[in-house]
């Protein structure tokens, strides 16, 4: 392979050539030799041309803000801070949020003192285990938050092994604690039938009814906006959710979990509630005047504002104690439609598709004693054919 011609990097941190062993070699100046006054030159190594561009920039980017560190000093808490600060920027800001605090709160005090290169698996289960039996104040934490904190970490330290940081994922070789699978509740057909009649009158009946029906998460619902719904074709295209901003306390329009929108086709008895529903808005609209937000959201409170997650969900938390439900969720309704979907004859994929699951393999094993169920039913009717048949010969 001809060699290649020095270049430089866009960022300007230092040289970039290729080897004669393939490899590429990327120096930078890490200051100057306090005897000589000489610059001092080092080098990262990378497979490729990209990986030694990575490396160079994430290290210009360091000595820029004063946070620099060579990799073979840097601590667990250090580099932290470094992929919080470098490598966060396409995540949701309550993502950024939650990874920011559980470096804080959980990582740093137990592992941030650790050398990055001389940290270890087992170092981090027992980390791990400290923080599920807890200890004097110290509460004990569940599996699916261990689950969580080492999905962070595994993450961080990743971006260290693609930048050579170290050689491995140290998180790798834990064992994770077990999670118990929570059992679903969906509601049966009286609770349906009781639920329906304690909203009819209720000012907010149809963000429940839309929900009840159409499988939609609770943000998803907040965060519909008037130009996603077509009437004409009876469909609803989901690529928005409302969110509480936790760093801001605001609300915002965010994208769908898993950054995936979806169309779906509801019942047509629930587009005609939306309809009747936008007459009901354009109402207050009028009433409103000048005081009106027009967002485009369709929920909204008389003065076009957003509805708070909060109150809707107290609302609802009021509406089945008062039917005698009071340990029922407002994610049960999106279970409720999914079982009934199912049991109605819906098929696995169509089902995965209106809840906006990432697989039909995880809508088969959430909601799998329904398709037992099917099965069974589906058995019975394929036994009265089978008798059908021989009583007809």
């Amino acid at each position: 392979m001809p060699k290649k011609k020095n270049s430089r990097s866009a960022s300007g941190a230092g040289s970039i050539r290729q080897r004669k062993d393939g490899r590429w070699e990327g120096r930078y100046s890490a200051g100057r030799d306090p005897g000589t006054g000489r610059q001092v030159q080092k080098s990262v190594y990378g497979d490729t041309q990209r990986e030694v561009v990575d490396k160079l920039a994430a290290i210009q980017s360091g000595i820029t803000a004063g946070t620099f560190t060579e990799p073979s000093k840097l601590t667990v808490s250090q580099w932290l801070d470094i992929w919080a600060a470098e490598y966060l920027g396409a995540v949701k800001a309550n993502t950024d949020h939650k990874y920011r605090e559980i470096c804080r709160v959980h990582l740093k005090p137990g592992l941030g003192a650790v050398k990055l290169s001389a940290l270890s698996a087992h170092s981090i289960q027992t980390l791990y285990n400290k923080l599920q039996k807890g200890k004097g104040a110290e509460k004990a934490l569940s599996p699916k938050t261990i689950r969580n904190i080492n999905g962070v970490l595994h993450k961080a330290l990743q971006q260290a092994v693609k930048l050579g940081y170290i050689r491995v994922n140290p998180c790798d070789a834990v064992e994770l604690p077990r999670m118990e699978k929570k059992e679903i509740k969906p509601l049966d057909d009286d609770a349906i039938k009781a639920f329906l009649s304690a909203i009819q009158a209720h000012q907010w009946s149809a963000v429940y009814l839309v929900t009840l029906f159409t499988g939609m998460r609770q943000g998803e619902v907040l965060g519909l906006v008037w130009p996603c719904v077509d009437f004409e074709r009876g469909t609803i295209l989901i690529e928005k959710q409302l969110q509480k901003i936790r760093a801001t306390g605001k609300y915002e329009l965010v994208s769908v979990k898993n950054d995936k929108s979806r169309r779906i086709s509801p019942a047509p008895s629930i587009m005609k509630a939306l309809w009747d529903h936008r007459r009901r808005q354009y109402e207050w609209r009028l009433k409103a005047g000048q005081a009106w937000e027009d967002n485009g959201l369709v929920f909204t409170d008389e003065l076009g504002r957003n509805l708070s997650v909060q109150t809707v969900y107290l609302q609802y938390k009021k509406i089945v104690a008062d039917i005698g439900l009071p340990d029922a969720r407002f994610h049960d309704l999106r279970h409720s439609y999914a079982v009934a979907a199912l049991s109605s004859g819906d098929d696995i994929k169509t089902v995965q598709e209106n809840l906006g699951h990432h697989t039909a393999a995880f809508t088969l094993d959430t909601y799998g004693h329904v398709t037992d169920k099917m099965k069974r039913e589906s058995a019975a009717r394929m036994e009265r054919f089978i008798k059908g048949v021989k009583h007809g010969g």
